[in-house]
Formats: C-alpha cells, sequence, structure tokens
C-alpha cells in the first residue's frame, strides 16, 4: 500500500511514531544525513542509533556485524531499538547497496524482529560514471520470502530530490503493514498534503513521457556534474570517496587541512568549516556522524562555473 504525505519529514515521524515509543531507537550506520535525528526525534521522541563502522564498510555485507554490536551496546544503554535504516541510494556517501547486502541487512532485521526502513528519495538520481559504481536495487524488488516478514519492510520516497521540487512537500510511504498503515491513517491529520501538492505532483506522474524525459536529462546533466567535481578535485589533489554514482553530492576527505587551532570553535572540523566561510564557501562540519574526522559532503549540482569557482576557493583558503 501506498500512503501519501507532507514531506520526507513527516514520513520519518510517522513511521516513527507509529513502531516505536518515546525513547526507543532507530539504528543506522555512518556516515548518513544528518537530520534524521530531527525528523525521528523532534516529535516522536525516537533516537538515531549509530553503528561504529568505517565508510566502506556500510556497502560490505558484515555491516550487519556492526549492527550486532550496536543493538547490544543499545540494549545494554536501556535503549530499545525497533527499526534500521538504511538510505539506498547513500545520502552522503552517493553509493547505492549491493544487493547481496541488502538480503544480509533483511535477514538481519528478521532475526532481530527489526522493521527495515530503506528511504529511497534519490532512486531516479543515478547516473552513469567513468569509475566503477553498483547499480541500484530497490529493496521493493526484492522477493521477501524467506528473508523477511514482509510487515517488517518499509520505504519512503519523495518528488523533492528527482524532480527538483522541495517546496511541493509531497512524499510517500509503502509499507505492507496493517498496523503501519492504521498508524499512518491516525497520523493523516496533521499530514495530509495539499490539495494543490497533490495535483501537481499527479500530473507529473501521470504524464509518462515527460517524466522518462526529465529523468534521462536529469541523469545526463548529473553524470555531468561529478565528472567535472571530481576532476577539480583530482587536480587539486583532494581526496574523495570513489564509486559514487547517485546524488548531488561527493564525499570529500579534508582532513590533511584540517587547522591546529580551534579559532574559538568546538573542534577542528568548525575551524575549518569557519575559514572556508570566510572565502564564501558552507561546508556543513560534522553534519553526517562520520566516526572519521575531516570528511565533508560536497553538493556540486550547480552551474559548473559556480562549481569551479567554489573549489577555487576551498583550494585557496586550504593552501
Amino acid at each position: 500500500m501506498i500512503r501519501c504525505v507532507g514531506a520526507a519529514t513527516a514520513m520519518h515521524d510517522i513511521l516513527a511514531w507509529g513502531v516505536a515509543d518515546p525513547g526507543d531507537g532507530v539504528l543506522t550506520s555512518r556516515p548518513v544525513y544528518g537530520r534524521f535525528e530531527l525528523d525521528f526525534g523532534n516529535m516522536s521522541q525516537v533516537r538515531v542509533v549509530y553503528s561504529n563502522n568505517k565508510i566502506e564498510e556500510a556497502f560490505q555485507g558484515d555491516i550487519v556485524e556492526k549492527f550486532e554490536e550496536a543493538l547490544l551496546r543499545s540494549r545494554k544503554a536501556g535503549v530499545n531499538v525497533k527499526m534500521v535504516l538504511i538510505v539506498n541510494p547513500h545520502n552522503p556517501l552517493g553509493r547505492c547497496y549491493h544487493k547481496s547486502t541488502l538480503i544480509n541487512i533483511m535477514q538481519f532485521c528478521q532475526e532481530h524482529r527489526l522493521h527495515l526502513l530503506s528511504d529511497e528519495i534519490y532512486a531516479c538520481s543515478v547516473f552513469d560514471t567513468d569509475e566503477p559504481a553498483v547499480p541500484f536495487t530497490s529493496i521493493l524488488s526484492i522477493n521477501p520470502t524467506g528473508l523477511i516478514d514482509p510487515e517488517l519492510l518499509h520505504v519512503t520516497y519523495g518528488l523533492s530530490k528527482d524532480f527538483g521540487a522541495a517546496g511541493l512537500r509531497l512524499g510517500a510511504i509503502i509499507t505492507r503493514s496493517q498496523p503501519v498503515l492504521r498508524a499512518i491513517e491516525a497520523a493523516m491529520r496533521f499530514n495530509n498534503p495539499s490539495g494543490a501538492s497533490l495535483a501537481i505532483g499527479s500530473a507529473l506522474l501521470e504524464d509518462r513521457a515527460w517524466c522518462r524525459a526529465f529523468i534521462d536529462s536529469s541523469r545526463l546533466k548529473l553524470a555531468q556534474a561529478h565528472r567535472h567535481i571530481t576532476s577539480l578535485l583530482s587536480d587539486m589533489g583532494i581526496k574523495y570517496l570513489p564509486g559514487s554514482n547517485a546524488g548531488f553530492f561527493v564525499w570529500v576527505d579534508l582532513s590533511p587541512y584540517l587547522p591546529s587551532e580551534f579559532d574559538g570553535e568546538l573542534n577542528q572540523e568548525f575551524a575549518l568549516a569557519k575559514r572556508l566561510h570566510k572565502v564564501g564557501v558552507f561546508l556543513h562540519p560534522r553534519e553526517e556522524h562520520s566516526i572519521e574526522p575531516g570528511w565533508f559532503r560536497m553538493v556540486y549540482s550547480q552551474d559548473p562555473r559556480t562549481v569551479t569557482e567554489g573549489l577555487r576557493r576551498i583550494h585557496k583558503a586550504i593552501s
């Protein structure tokens, strides 16, 4: 079943309210989109619990071992984890999950009777690159039989990313769970999308030829923008995470340029962000809860001249 709601924040809040109690946890790998803490925590008071994994481990099958460790730590701390969250394609890493890894995560959730939420809001923003990359596999395309109780499996999607329609405030929860559907229906009074949003969204999606042309054009432009920024980063000697083929960002390593002095800030990342801000570039420090210091999400879905100028300023600030 598909239920439309008022955008991504509402989707996550409703699911947290429907499957967990205040003080319970949602388990995810790191780094990850930092605002999930607000989505799950502000209203429903559900905590985000992070596994202690390195970047590459997030996409490997044995990530479930890190999940197991985090699950045990949480239980000892009195936090009852009710759901596992994955972001596929991933924000901020711009990668997709192997099908085998998705299966491992599904089996892990079944073993521990945990709900599994796959946030697939970048599903159509996957593009071809010059680097080896994993293609996108929706968790809905995997037969759950023998892997996970279908009632534990949920997917969220919205138009804000793939269709550049953040102001439309329109998203959807896809679930087979009758209890979750009842929870959604109970909360819909506070989270209904507007009639105008539904009318516009329906008109977009019903025009299949337009949708295909728009998505194809977007993928082509994202691929060009990705090649542009990775080429510039390589020329400047700035390392980035290879293998990304989705989303609007690259994961860049600025750890060699972390200042020794904090300049009145709490830590080195904030001190570097302050230095970048002085030259007109904003990179949010520690937003994605990386276990490895000095990594930043860099958005590149801008005019090439803007991206080039931004990187020129970054290079000047760190040189």
